[in-house]
Order: C-alpha cells, then sequence, then structure tokens
C-alpha cells in the first residue's frame, strides 16, 4: 500500500500556491504550456501536486527571462523521459547568450545616459543637454 497521497485542489488555490495569477494560469492552459486538468464531479478543474511543480517550473524559467517558446522548448524536454542534458544545456547556452548581449546593451545605454545627465545644468533654462542629445540623434 503507498503512502502516497495525491491532493486535488482548485485553480484559485493553485494560485495561491504558486503566487501566480488566475488569468496567467488561464493563459498558460490555453496556449498549452499548462496541460488540461481534469474535473471533478462538480465540473471543477481539479490540480494537484504536478500541476502545482510544472507552474512553478513555468514560473522559475520566466523569471530568469526564458521566453514562452524556450520554456515550450524546456518542458518537452522535461515530458520526454529519454532528454538528455546536453539537450537542456543548449537551449540554457543560447539563453546567456542572449542575456549576455543585453546586459552589454544595457550598460551601453547607462554609459550614454549618465554622460548625457552629466552635461545637463538641471536649471531653468529652456536649453537642455538631454533634449539635444535626442534631437540629434
Amino acid at each position: 500500500m503507498s503512502n502516497t497521497s495525491v491532493r486535488s485542489i482548485r485553480r484559485g488555490d493553485l494560485a495561491r500556491a504558486t503566487g501566480c495569477n488566475l488569468e496567467t494560469i488561464r493563459y498558460y492552459e490555453k496556449i498549452g504550456i499548462m496541460p488540461d486538468p481534469p474535473r471533478s464531479t462538480k465540473g471543477y478543474r481539479s490540480y494537484d501536486d504536478a500541476h502545482v511543480k510544472r507552474l512553478k517550473f513555468v514560473m522559475r524559467s520566466r523569471d530568469l527571462g526564458f521566453s514562452l517558446e524556450e520554456v515550450r522548448g524546456l518542458l518537452g524536454l522535461v515530458d520526454d523521459r529519454s532528454r538528455t542534458c546536453a539537450e537542456v544545456q543548449i537551449i540554457a547556452e543560447d539563453h546567456l547568450t542572449d542575456v549576455q548581449a543585453k546586459i552589454a546593451d544595457l550598460q551601453r545605454i547607462g554609459r550614454v545616459l549618465s554622460d548625457t545627465v552629466a552635461r545637463c545644468t538641471g536649471d531653468a533654462a529652456p536649453e537642455c543637454a538631454v533634449i539635444d542629445a535626442l534631437l540629434d540623434a
């Protein structure tokens, strides 16, 4: 006899358990990121621990900046028991390259804005170095 019990929760409980917005859960179900849950005899959606775990995975992936398509790819590897770590590594490395490029872009933007703001006098004169830099772009 197994000591494992499967709890059944409603969508609102799933939202509370994960911190995910109800509308986001509905959207993830609509686009297939989250599987449609079975229905109770009363017609309520019946989620279980596997749904909680999957949604937490999706949310953590999104927190790390993975796109929904990248999350879909990762979930495909999670669902495929024959996956390899190498397949996951490829997706993660590609994403890391994108993140590093975005960081470099943001650092460049920060330097330009910092230089521009430093030239701004901040007084009541109509001339403004920030506006001038934007107009000259």
